[in-house]
């Protein structure tokens, strides 16, 4: 998700801080990460705290945060609670990084260098394992919900990256195969985030299902557009080169609609392992001018507003503003997207 990554790093602020009390209470959570990996092997806990002190915007513990402030009208702090339960999908995330560029053989992450590349693989596997163990005992200590739910998220996260591993370089993949491996990938755990805060926050039902749908529209959402900045935006904004996932094998929502249209067979005879510059360039133009890009849009378009949607339920708030100014935030993206396509 590393265009993601990009997404919030060019807004220059956490979306969430219209809230007063954010920067305040992400501090904490920065605390609570960088002690609970602490352990007496000194070795293990400068790897397990190696993205830990590389920083981030927190993004998932903020709707946690966000997603407990809807509870009441006025800016006070998270309870301590709420910042344990966004410490534990934010070790969930982290220890999803560490597998991943093992898998990508990545050699940076959050720009610096990836754990794998300083440690090797056998000790980035088992670093992002010890990752995941204290993010369930984090939420063992909320309660059998958080630790289900937890668990439940690890579970969907694995079969996301499975079901996407089988269809490597596959031109033929189903496009209902794209959704269910971003809702596992992506959505799931931003879902899990807005509903472990809710959770924690002790809030009727029916608004920790509405928070749990805001999270996994907004997931959806997010990640279709990070894929269409991957054909759209330029080498030097993603920090990766243009149609980096095509390298990768990874054929997402713009690319199988492509593939899908008539006279696509120069863009499937180009969609080999080990392509050459050349002919990633040239897919990458065959996708921009197939028009399907719009069609990707679209539908980003349509999981942000089903986000937007799901807080009718609820009043005004503090973590009603911070929601809301991160849905905008994603609209505005995807806006942008549109914009890069069109110009």
């Amino acid at each position: 998700m590393e265009g993601a990554l990009y997404l919030h790093r060019v807004a220059g602020t956490n979306p969430l801080s219209v809230m007063p009390t954010m920067p305040r209470d992400l501090d904490r959570v920065q605390a609570e990460l960088e002690l609970v990996v602490q352990t007496p092997n000194s070795f293990l806990t400068e790897i397990a705290s190696h993205l830990i002190a590389a920083g981030g915007k927190r993004i998932r513990p903020g709707f946690s945060i966000a997603a407990a402030a809807t509870s009441h009208v006025d800016d006070r702090e998270a309870t301590d609670d709420v910042i344990r339960g966004g410490a534990a999908v934010e070790l969930v995330h982290l220890g999803s990084l560490y597998h991943d560029d093992v898998i990508d053989a990545a050699s940076t992450r959050h720009f610096v260098p990836s754990v794998n590349s300083i440690w090797g693989n056998h000790r980035a596997i088992l670093a992002g394992d010890f990752l995941l163990a204290r993010a369930s005992e984090i939420a063992a200590s909320l309660g059998t919900e958080v630790a289900g739910l937890l668990g439940a998220t690890i579970s969907r996260l694995v079969e996301g990256q499975i079901l996407e591993l089988q269809h490597l370089y596959d031109p033929d993949r189903p496009v209902d195969s794209y959704f269910r491996s971003i809702d596992g990938k992506t959505a799931a755990l931003l879902a899990t985030s807005c509903r472990t805060g809710a959770i924690v926050a002790q809030l009727p039902r029916h608004q920790i299902d509405a928070l749990t749908q805001f999270g996994s529209s907004y997931g959806t959402a997010f990640q279709i557009v990070d894929d269409v900045l991957d054909l759209v935006s330029n080498d030097a904004d993603m920090g990766k080169p243009t149609g980096h996932d095509l390298e990768e094998g990874v054929y997402t929502l713009p690319v199988l609609r492509a593939l899908a249209e008539p006279g696509s067979d120069e863009l499937r005879s180009l969609l080999i392992q080990d392509m050459g510059t050349a002919s990633r360039d040239r897919c990458v133009a065959l996708i921009r001018a197939s028009g399907v890009i719009d069609g990707a849009i679209v539908d980003a378009r349509r999981a942000a507003a089903e986000a937007v949607t799901a807080l009718e339920v609820f009043d005004e708030s503090p973590g009603i503003r911070g929601l809301t100014s991160a849905a905008d935030y994603l609209l505005a993206n995807v806006e942008g997207a549109a914009s890069r396509v069109s110009g």
